[in-house]
């Protein structure tokens, strides 16, 4: 909240002083946020962990210093990386149930500037656990607040649903990205989400702001999927992402190969993609 308050403050001073006040506000910004990003949808098979995972390891090719976060109980960014949900500890679990704990208590090392806060499948009890509890929300937060700015990005992969674990993931964040299927069905999935987010926003987390909807497993020879993209781009406007992110088998085998996708094939359309995804998130701001 400090920083949010610095950069109101750069913004009025700035403002009627400098002309290239977009590009100084973007360095200023750049180094002195930590910016925390979870990855949403109920929707399940959207490609949530898929993004949380190559979007992390795209930025991190960039420079960043990245975090991913495994809030989902079933593990899948966990496991993608090697690790047992079922035997890994400690995990976010654990920063659910302490009130003391930061990241740096559970981060691992994934590969260069890359690291994982590993799910392991106590996660969802503890989600009941802390039913209860008057700080319930913010557990998540607490977590990557006391954890200072050990990384420039840290992304949150989310449950298909909008129970407690979702909820904590939306309020510790600052920004919300939400991949999208290119089907008709999927896209309708999305109010429901944005709903929630106004809500969370209106009570608990009025900084939480939509850093873009982003079109998933898009089949280039669909006509179906053309129009579904279309009609996200009148629906959602700016908010919208330019790059769209092709359906493609390497995206499917390279958890199974405990790799990213830049590490399995840098040159597939998927992992094209998510670079360029990685670059429009970087000059968001």
């Amino acid at each position: 909240m400090v920083l949010k308050g610095l950069r109101l403050l750069i913004i009025r001073y700035f403002k009627k002083r400098v002309k290239s006040f977009d590009l100084l506000l973007r360095l200023i910004y750049t180094a002195i946020m930590r910016r925390v990003i979870v990855v949403a949808n109920q929707k399940g098979g959207v490609g949530k962990t898929t993004t949380v995972i190559n979007l992390g390891a795209s930025l991190a090719s960039l420079g960043n210093r990245v975090a991913l976060v495994d809030l989902d109980s079933q593990g899948a960014l966990t496991a993608s990386f090697g690790l047992d949900p079922y035997k890994i500890n400690p995990s976010t679990t654990h920063l659910l149930l302490n009130n003391n704990l930061s990241l740096a208590h559970i981060i691992k090392r994934a590969r260069t500037r890359l690291h994982i806060a590993p799910a392991n499948s106590e996660l969802l009890s503890a989600e009941y656990r802390i039913l209860k509890q008057p700080n319930r929300t913010e557990k998540m937060r607490g977590a990557i607040e006391r954890s200072k700015n050990e990384f420039d990005f840290v992304l949150i992969d989310t449950p298909p649903n909008l129970g407690l674990l979702t909820v904590n993931g939306l309020v510790a964040a600052d920004e919300l990205l939400i991949p999208v299927k290119t089907e008709y069905l999927a896209m309708r999935g999305v109010r429901p989400l944005l709903e929630s987010v106004w809500l969370i926003r209106e009570r608990i987390n009025p900084g939480l702001k939509l850093l873009g909807v982003l079109p998933t497993m898009f089949n280039n020879n669909s006509v179906n999927a053309s129009t579904v993209v279309k009609e996200m781009k009148k629906v959602f406007k700016n908010k919208m992402f330019h790059t769209v992110i092709p359906i493609d088998e390497a995206a499917a085998v390279a958890p199974a190969a405990r790799q990213t996708l830049i590490d399995y094939k840098p040159n597939s359309p998927v992992a094209r993609a998510y670079m360029r995804l990685a670059e429009e998130v970087s000059n968001a701001y």
